[in-house]
């Protein structure tokens, strides 16, 4: 009797295996096109992966890792495709484990970058740095947030100061020019 309930056991558990290897076919489907460097077909099969764990909200709770990892790549791709706009769309419904807003204030930023008028560009920076706190409190030990952000907001503050720079001098902004007059410094050691 024991035996038989361990064999059922044994059966159902290699079945689960089985269904669980065959419902992630298309993730791993996306990380093999992502690693030979096949972006549109990794992005096609993680988002027939993504509509698959949409169908099944229990499964996606349930294997919320791989929908988070799934989702993160799509971001990521779409962010190489420079599909910014798409990328805030998709992040403000994305799941935090995905790090949604890291890759919004990444989309935010490039977008303020290439906007010609001043006050539309400062409120796509404002926006990116909103994001990016965003994305420092769900991962505070990220250093390459924090760097990005640090970044952006002396891009900010110096924007406010000189609201006119052409979006190509923005980061000159980073890099003021030494002042007229001065001796250039001179290394030691």
């Amino acid at each position: 009797m024991v035996g038989s309930s361990v064999m059922v056991l044994l059966l159902l558990g290699g079945c689960a295996m089985v269904a669980y290897a065959r419902w992630t076919v298309p993730i791993a489907d996306g990380d093999e096109a992502a690693l030979a460097g096949n972006a549109p077909l990794a992005f096609a099969a993680y988002a027939y992966a993504e509509k698959r764990f949409d169908a099944a909200p229990p499964l996606k709770r349930l294997f919320a890792s791989e929908y988070e990892r799934i989702v993160a790549n799509q971001l990521r791709l779409l962010y190489g495709f420079e599909s910014y706009d798409e990328i805030i769309e998709k992040a403000a419904r994305s799941p935090e484990g995905a790090n949604p807003h890291f890759w919004a204030g990444a989309a935010c930023f490039q977008k303020a970058a290439l906007e010609p008028d001043p006050s539309v560009r400062l409120a796509w920076f404002t926006r990116a740095t909103e994001e990016l706190r965003r994305a420092l409190e769900a991962e505070p030990d990220d250093w390459d947030t924090k760097y990005n952000l640090e970044m952006l907001l002396r891009v900010v503050w110096e924007l406010r100061r000189r609201p006119q720079t052409p979006p190509g001098e923005l980061m000159q902004l980073l890099r003021p020019d030494p002042a007229s007059g001065s001796a250039p410094t001179k290394k030691r050691g």
